[in-house]
């Protein structure tokens, strides 16, 4: 199929850019990477009246790591991201996770802040936000306003972001001392949507024990799903295999996904327990090896 008629604008500066989708409200949608919405136009699953076309604003395009945050702008591609060694050092989750982000050619094209605006509930992005507690900018002709990952996701494809308005900043937190994360999923072809996936973050106590362990899970809730694996696991040492077997536990038994084509919900609840057990195990490693280090 191809797309509806469309129009199409390129501002030249974000304040055009934010003008244009003031006065199309409704009627607009930005285009950034556009490999969640041209594909959409295509099978006419999106409409828009209007493409602004955001490529060319420039001073979007940045990756900045300050005041405890890595800032990702919203002409980031996936890709600059990945290789970003600052950013990596920063919040390890973001290269963990964006290993899985599709392919190559996709990932040197798609955004960051865009694919986390998409709000898939399979998409890495949205997970990893929610569970490092991230921010979204969110600007329009009006001014500016940040919005928590708690409240970013609102269900499924659909974000915070209010017509006329332009995301134009994501915010991850950079790793606490003596914290590690980790990330797992599985698909059923490398770069196909995940049928399931978790993210993971682990902190340790003093004595190397467990002191908080939380996961984020993918394509398993209409919105990134959260969940505190502390008391399972709190109080036991990083290393042992039985340490995880409660965690794993737990996180079957906490989630509730939907069966499909892909995937029954059965087999959806037992991967979770799967990839939280692996994704722990990885977060615990590197927290432990940063305990050791002194990093942070």
């Amino acid at each position: 199929m191809k797309p509806s008629p469309v129009g199409y604008s390129r501002p030249q500066s974000v304040a055009e850019g934010l003008q244009a989708l003031a006065d199309l409200g409704e009627r607009g949608k930005v285009l950034a990477g556009g490999q969640s919405l041209v594909p959409l136009m295509s099978l006419r699953l999106a409409r828009p009246e209007h493409l602004v076309d955001i490529n060319r604003l420039a001073e979007l395009s940045y990756i900045s790591v300050s005041d405890g945050q890595v800032s990702v702008g919203a002409l980031t591609r996936h890709s600059a991201l990945l290789a970003s060694a600052e950013a990596a050092s920063a919040q390890p989750l973001l290269a963990q996770a964006l290993r899985w982000v599709a392919h190559p050619a996709i990932r040197n094209r798609g955004t960051v802040v865009g694919s986390i605006v998409h709000a898939d509930p399979a998409g890495e992005m949205p997970a990893v936000l929610a569970l490092l507690g991230g921010t979204v900018r969110v600007a329009s002709a009006d001014g500016e306003r940040l919005v928590p990952a708690g409240e970013f996701f609102l269900g499924p494809l659909e974000s915070a972001v209010q017509p006329g308005e332009l995301a134009v900043e994501a915010r991850f937190p950079v790793l606490p001392p003596a914290s590690g994360t980790g990330f797992a999923e599985v698909s059923r072809r490398r770069g196909d949507y995940a049928l399931c996936g978790v993210a993971a973050m682990v902190s340790l106590a003093g004595d190397g024990t467990v002191a908080e362990a939380r996961a984020s899970y993918l394509s398993v809730a209409p919105a990134p799903l959260v969940l505190d694996l502390t008391d399972a696991i709190a109080g036991q040492r990083a290393d042992p295999a039985a340490a995880y077997t409660a965690a794993r536990q737990l996180a079957a038994h906490q989630v509730d996904p939907d069966g499909d084509i892909h995937a029954t919900a059965a087999y959806r609840r037992q991967l979770a327990g799967v990839l939280t057990e692996r994704a722990l195990r990885e977060a615990a490693a590197g927290a432990a090896a940063r305990s050791e280090g002194g990093a942070g």
